[in-house]
């Protein structure tokens, strides 16, 4: 059995290795010969998928952003384009990835009209839209949409989509974390220090609107406290010489992890820090997770900003998938103009230092888990999978 899972960007790669892992596991109880072809990134290959294509690196917010990324994008779909002719499929699966995942499914339903297409963490449409449009066609060539959040599957079953809730596949992935001394350890640290966690970045144009921003906020938490240290781990490899020169040019004192290393110390540094400076993304469902507070922000370029509020209506009432799926502001969220380092340290102090607000929010986290599901997500996707393409 042959399928091929179509993905992009770090955190892509991320969930599809662990459906990955989990189709393989499927497999091996069902007595299947499997093999997956991805287009994805490398933690996808080291599961055990066929790396046709690595998108993990392709992918931007916004419309100028995009540009440098025109010409990648559009040899990787020339490459599926071609893959889905020439090779004999079982079932193709998309994982997120909104605009090149759409068009493959597109494709993939004209030339294979009776594929099973199988849309995995669908785009979050049930959060944000563009003007009064409706949905995207996904439910049209869509199989089975594979929903990991309630409100997701509520949202395509209401519009005619075949849907299954299994359940947010960062339940599965939870461990225990580690003592406060064995974490330092690990990431090389002096467990004396006070720890601040900077997330950036998992797309380039991040690096640009994001991390000055974020540095200067730990630089000017650093003045109040000088025993803060930051830690800032790479989203990837080409990220990590860039970062350390950002750290000494804002006169931070802190430590680059280097992409290779930083999954397998999530949980050392989760468990270390006080306060997590991120980014909008999954990092924010991790860090819920795992008891970290949290401030979120997030930029693109003025002209973006703009264009799609003025002229395709684009509205969300919140950035961050913690406050979405709870429908309420429980993490401080800095947006555009809104997002100055001055404002996150306004918001940071209170969550270092009032014990009130620090538990109102962890409090929070408790029950976002409650309405994640049960563990075994991936599990239930990859039986869904198997089962689909049975019939």
């Amino acid at each position: 059995m042959r399928l091929l899972i179509s993905t992009g960007e770090v955190s892509g790669d991320l969930q599809g290795s662990l459906l990955v892992r989990a189709l393989f596991e499927e497999a091996k109880k069902r007595s299947i010969s499997l093999d997956i072809l991805a287009l994805g990134g490398p933690l996808m290959k080291e599961a055990g998928a066929e790396l046709i294509i690595n998108t993990a690196s392709i992918g931007a917010v916004g419309f100028f952003e995009v540009i440098p990324y025109v010409i990648p994008t559009l040899r990787a779909q020339a490459i599926a384009d071609k893959l889905l002719i020439a090779t004999p499929l079982e079932a193709l699966v998309l994982i997120d990835y909104m605009g090149p995942n759409i068009r493959l499914g597109n494709k993939a339903r004209k030339l294979l009209p009776t594929l099973p297409i199988i849309y995995y963490i669908a785009p979050q449409e049930w959060a944000w839209r563009f003007g009064e449009s409706g949905s995207t066609d996904l439910i049209r060539f869509s199989s089975k949409i594979l929903a990991i959040f309630q409100k997701e599957a509520d949202f395509y079953t209401k519009r005619g989509g075949e849907v299954s809730w299994v359940g947010h596949p960062m339940v599965d992935n939870l461990k225990e974390l580690p003592q406060r001394d064995q974490a330092c350890k690990e990431l090389g640290v002096d467990s004396s220090r006070r720890f601040l966690l900077v997330l950036p970045a998992s797309r380039s144009q991040e690096l640009r609107y994001l991390l000055p921003t974020l540095l200067r906020a730990a630089a000017l938490l650093q003045s109040i406290d000088p025993s803060f240290f930051v830690l800032l781990p790479s989203g990837r490899q080409d990220f990590e010489i860039h970062l350390q020169k950002a750290l000494e040019h804002f006169g931070v004192n802190g430590k680059v992890f280097a992409s290779a290393n930083t999954d397998k110390l999530k949980q050392n540094l989760f468990k270390v820090a006080e306060l997590a400076l991120s980014k909008s993304g999954t990092i924010n469902m991790e860090l819920a997770l795992n008891c970290v507070p949290q401030i979120v922000g997030y930029k693109v370029s003025r002209i973006t900003a703009f264009v799609a509020k003025r002229f395709l209506g684009f509205h969300v009432d919140h950035i961050s998938p913690v406050n979405l799926l709870l429908n309420e502001r429980l993490v401080p969220e800095l947006v555009q103009k809104e997002f100055t380092a001055e404002k996150i340290v306004d918001l940071a102090w209170p969550l270092l230092e009032d014990q009130t607000v620090r538990s109102r929010m962890l409090d929070g986290y408790k029950k976002l888990k409650k309405g994640l599901g049960e563990p075994g997500a991936t599990i239930r996707a990859a039986k869904e999978i198997f089962d689909i393409i049975k019939q």
